[in-house]
């Protein structure tokens, strides 16, 4: 390999772990933002003091 053809495949690495990092930190934030949701609404629906609606 040439000197421009080593660079470029270093710089194709460093995007794919930057991209293969990003998708990792999205799906981090969707199962947080999903398990907020179900924490949620298993509080509204017991209501504040924990106890279930009647």
């Amino acid at each position: 390999m040439t000197e421009q053809q080593e660079r470029l495949a270093r710089e194709r690495e460093e995007i794919a772990a930057r991209v293969a990092n990003f998708k990792a930190t999205q799906k981090r934030f969707e199962r947080e933002r999903q398990e907020y949701f179900v924490t949620t609404l298993e509080n509204a629906r017991n209501g504040s003091d924990g106890r279930a609606w009647q």
